[in-house]
């Protein structure tokens, strides 16, 4: 009797591991087709954007032409006349804009990352990366309201000239918020570099500074570098704050005290309904994004060329 308990419960193990490995077999066989058809929606998402501006882009350019679109220094598309649509103040005022806020980010972001990865202590880093990391999470339209009725403001006291709406503020407050991504992905990078060389240059009687600078800072240089052009992008494609802080009026100047449209502006402004649908003004919107995403996909190019050469170097 005992005998054939021992068996039965031998035969129960038997088939709930032939149960347990067939549900395993079956997982192993559903998960390669869930990750294959999350990249392919990935990939058809990215195709059918690509196909939408250029599509919509080449109907714009049946009305206007691509030499006025590139050349001419007007963007008043809302005008009673013909309109004109010259891209370059829009594209002047985006660089204005990104060019503030790098100068801005890029110091307190690699200084608050080499901070991080060579001089705090274990406590103190994880106290201080997720203060960090908790400004990106504010949206984007609360920086806005915050440029407008703070920054502004308090830049006014020091600069009299500088108007309501203007460059500098909202350039200053995407600069803060595209900081703890330079921070943080660079951070990452500074700490992949393996600490033998770092004990190797202790070795020789380099400071901690000098190992900081000389030695991790061009160890990780990729991932820096990496970290920068996606926070440029970062600030290229943002879009509340300049919409609420930074005006409307495209200007063709270097001017970072007068009201300023970028890119983006211009896109939320025809959006809110100001256009009709099949307009000129409407089809701009598709050739404004066109030239935002050129801008962007030659920095990403750029960047990786640029990455890898430096990771080439140092390997």
């Amino acid at each position: 009797m005992a005998n054939q308990n021992v068996n039965s419960l031998s035969i129960q193990k038997l088939i709930e591991e032939k149960k347990k490995q067939n549900a395993a077999g079956i997982i192993e066989k559903i998960i390669p087709i869930v990750l294959l058809s999350a990249a392919v929606v990935s990939v058809l998402t990215t195709i059918g954007i690509v196909l939408t501006l250029i599509f919509e882009t080449i109907t714009f350019f049946q009305s206007v032409s691509i030499l006025e679109f590139l050349t001419t220094k007007k963007w008043y598309p809302f005008s009673e006349n013909e309109g004109a649509f010259g891209i370059l103040p829009l594209v002047l005022g985006t660089l204005k804009v990104t060019f503030i806020a790098i100068i801005v980010a890029i110091p307190i972001g690699l200084t608050s990352a080499i901070y991080l990865s060579e001089y705090a202590s274990e406590r103190t880093r994880r106290i201080i990366k997720p203060i960090l990391e908790v400004l990106a999470g504010i949206p984007t339209i609360v920086y806005g309201f915050f440029a407008l009725t703070f920054v502004t403001p308090l830049l006014r006291e020091i600069i009299p000239g500088l108007e309501l709406f203007n460059a500098l503020s909202p350039g200053i407050v995407i600069g803060i918020m595209i900081t703890p991504m330079i921070a943080s992905l660079s951070e990452d990078a500074l700490v992949s570099v393996p600490n033998s060389m770092r004990e190797g240059a202790f070795a020789l009687g380099s400071t901690k500074f000098e190992v900081a600078l000389k030695v991790v800072l061009p160890a990780a240089i990729s991932g820096i570098i990496s970290s920068i052009v996606l926070a440029i992008s970062r600030a290229i494609g943002e879009t509340m704050i300049v919409a609420i802080a930074g005006g409307s009026t495209p200007n063709v100047d270097w001017n970072v005290t007068n009201s300023i449209q970028t890119m983006t502006a211009y896109i939320v402004q025809v959006s809110q309904g100001d256009a009709g649908y099949g307009t000129t003004i409407y089809y701009s919107i598709y050739a404004v994004g066109m030239t935002l995403f050129i801008f962007t996909l030659i920095m990403n190019l750029i960047a990786q060329y640029i990455s890898r050469r430096f990771r080439e170097e140092y390997e």
